[in-house]
């Protein structure tokens, strides 16, 4: 019997694409037409990050979030809503005087960083469990133990279902810590972020290790980065795990030719159904994580 495989598309994130593909969704309304196209083309779960129409910059904005999940609302499919809670963790710092934050830093409390999620109360959000340096340069992402706590406390008592990001394995030890704290309604629900500089490397022998580390009875799903998006998705399912795709992951459908969201989720419906598994509606979606019944 085949199994139900959740598969989120990721839309547009918040890093610097938008000059490196017309196609990454900036504006609301762009950003929802995509989430509604990635539905219709297979999508039980959209990843929803939003951006300044103006410049194509990261946002947290509440307004934006707004409109978004609006018209989503407004349209022929029900995918299961998933909203960034990571951003205003960026702390950008000078080597020569680390004490003065440089321009670019957005480094807020988690009250801030959850004012959409508390005013809007999508089904899911994202929590990254650690601090991590992010790439080249001087930006560390700031995620500590304190203020994922409260972040994740947060999340609960807002019935919102938490999905964990974990970029590293130290990042999944304290997960786990969570987890067993009590501080995440069951099922627990991780994605296993791999080959982001300098997080877990995207390499199959080290996702496999990190799957033999999840509690019993966890949800889980992974993804990769650039070219590694479409093997992964093979690698997550061939684990027992679901998959995650999408222009915040990368532009490219194949070599030399930059992709839509809905035609990576088209590629990617078509490798889970090549290995014998189904991808989950978004009713399966819910009922997998137990978010509290279909729309």
């Amino acid at each position: 019997m085949s199994r139900k495989v959740i598969l989120t598309c990721a839309l547009t994130g918040a890093g610097e694409t938008t000059t490196k593909s017309e196609n990454v969704p900036v504006t609301p309304e762009q950003i929802a037409d995509d989430a509604i196209a990635a539905a219709r083309a297979g999508a039980s779960v959209v990843h929803i990050h939003v951006r300044e129409p103006e410049t194509g910059q990261g946002s947290r904005k509440v307004e934006y979030y707004r409109e978004v999940l609006e018209r989503i609302a407004a349209s022929d499919v029900n995918p299961v809503i998933n909203t960034t809670a990571g951003m205003g963790g960026d702390l950008m710092l000078d080597p020569e005087n680390p004490l003065q934050p440089l321009e670019g830093t957005d480094l807020v409390n988690q009250t801030e960083r959850l004012a959409h999620v508390t005013e809007l109360r999508p089904e899911m959000c994202t929590i990254d469990c650690g601090s991590l340096n992010f790439g080249e340069g001087s930006m560390v992402y700031v995620s500590t133990p304190d203020m994922l706590r409260q972040g994740a406390a947060a999340i609960r008592d807002l019935g919102v279902k938490p999905e964990m990001e974990i970029f590293d394995t130290g990042n999944l030890w304290f997960a786990n810590v969570m987890v067993a704290e009590g501080l995440l309604d069951p099922p627990p629900l991780y994605q296993l972020c791999m080959g982001i500089p300098y997080g877990a490397p995207a390499d199959p022998g080290l996702l496999e290790s990190m799957v033999k580390l999840l509690p019993e009875g966890a949800q889980w799903a992974s993804f990769a980065i650039g070219r590694n998006q479409f093997p992964w998705v093979a690698q997550s399912v061939l684990l027992g795990g679901h998959v995650r795709v999408g222009l915040e992951d990368n532009l490219y459908l194949r070599k030399g030719v930059k992709a839509t969201n809905a035609q990576l989720v088209e590629k990617a419906v078509g490798i889970i159904d090549s290995l014998g598994e189904q991808v989950a509606t978004p009713d399966e979606a819910r009922e997998l994580l137990n978010l509290g019944g279909a729309r």
